[in-house]
């Protein structure tokens, strides 16, 4: 039992050293001038940050990996939706809706020209629930049905 009372002890003396963090700075004085703003960073001329010019007419159009082009990529504004269509070889593939404050939606366009997910289900419709009607109340036969 002495030793039980000898460990623990010997353990509640080290809990506090393992907890112990090093000092924080003292607060800054009351007049203190704080930090000095420095002046901003020289921005590096165009021909040093070796950007790319835009291809140029009649210049061969990148390919990834499969050898495919990149997609061509239509931008237009629906009410507060920013829509993104995607197309290949004039075919639109996918389509991205984005509302003003929201997720976007990305779906995929199959090959009759209609939106499915990605699961390949058409996008929901909308979904309407009778939560109360008024009016309608049961026949009082039926009130007593089982008694």
């Amino acid at each position: 039992m002495k030793s039980v009372a000898m460990l623990v002890v010997a353990c509640a003396l080290s809990v506090p050293a393992a907890f112990a963090q090093t000092s924080a700075p003292p607060p800054p004085g009351m007049h203190d001038p704080g930090v000095k703003a420095s002046a901003p960073a020289k921005s590096a001329p165009a021909e040093k940050l070796n950007l790319k010019a835009p291809p140029q007419a009649g210049a061969p159009v990148p390919r990834d990996a499969r050898g495919e082009a990149p997609p061509e990529v239509k931008v237009r504004q629906e009410g507060d939706n920013t829509v993104q269509e995607f197309s290949r070889n004039g075919q639109v593939y996918m389509v991205v809706i984005t509302p003003k404050a929201g997720v976007p939606q990305t779906y995929m366009v199959d090959p009759q020209g209609r939106l499915v997910d990605e699961h390949g289900q058409k996008p929901p419709g909308t979904v309407m629930y009778k939560v109360l009607e008024w009016g309608k109340s049961r026949p009082a036969e039926a009130d007593d049905g089982g008694r």
